[in-house]
This record gives C-alpha cells, structure tokens and sequence, in this order.
C-alpha cells in the first residue's frame, strides 16, 4: 500500500510511527558517537542540572517507572559516570551524583549539536 492510499483515519498512527522510528534512528547514533544510552545521557544531564537526586527523583526528571530509573542509574554506574552516596540527615536513602567521568560524558555530549536539532526539526515535520 502506498503512503497516499493510507486511510486518514490512520494518519496519525502512522505519523506517531514516524515520530518512534527518528527518535529510535536518533538513539542508535547517539549511543554510537557518546558511548551512552539516550537515557544514560538524561540522566547525566539531569544530576549535572540538579546535583545530587534520589533515584524517586531521577525516575520523576526522567519519565520512567521506579524500576527503570534503578536499571538506567545502574549501568551508568557500571560505565563510572555516577556514584551512589548514603544521604547526610537519613542514612537509609540513597542519592546519586556524576563522577568526575560523568562530568567529562556530559561535557563531551553537545545537546545543541546539529543531530539533535535535525531530529527535532524532522519530528517538527511529521
């Protein structure tokens, strides 16, 4: 079937297909050339932002359910880029932070690079 012959009624299915596969393409090439996932990059973008969070409070910045911030927290911990901490006034909470590596990751990753405003000038178009 032909773009044209989609029934309008599709149309924004389709549209939001569009939308998955350049975010999806985006992510491939931003791991490639980082080194890191898209959410690993959001999550060093948000403690370079905020300093110092609680994973309750990474999973609220990020979008992600408790148990998918931990796995994102957890392997940009295996990479060297966050360090966990027992908090100051209640030793029972855990608050994470970038390592100096982290901070170098961050530095490295230009969110006004020409990559990452061509995905949001092609989601602009579908």
């Amino acid at each position: 079937m032909s773009e044209k012959n989609i029934d309008a009624r599709e149309e924004p299915l389709c549209r939001i297909r569009d939308i998955y596969r350049a975010i999806s393409d985006f992510e491939v090439e931003f791991a490639d050339r980082y080194g890191v996932k898209l959410n690993e990059g959001m999550l060093l973008c948000s403690l370079k932002t905020m300093g110092q969070c609680s994973s309750g409070r990474i999973a609220e910045l990020l979008g992600l359910s408790l148990s998918n911030a931990s796995k994102v927290i957890l392997s940009a911990e295996k990479k060297g880029l966050v360090e966990r901490i027992v908090g100051k006034e209640d030793k029972r909470q855990m608050l994470f932070l970038l390592t100096e590596e982290g901070k170098k990751c961050i530095e490295s990753i230009k969110c006004e690079s020409n990559a990452m405003l061509e995905l949001i000038s092609k989601i602009k178009e579908i």
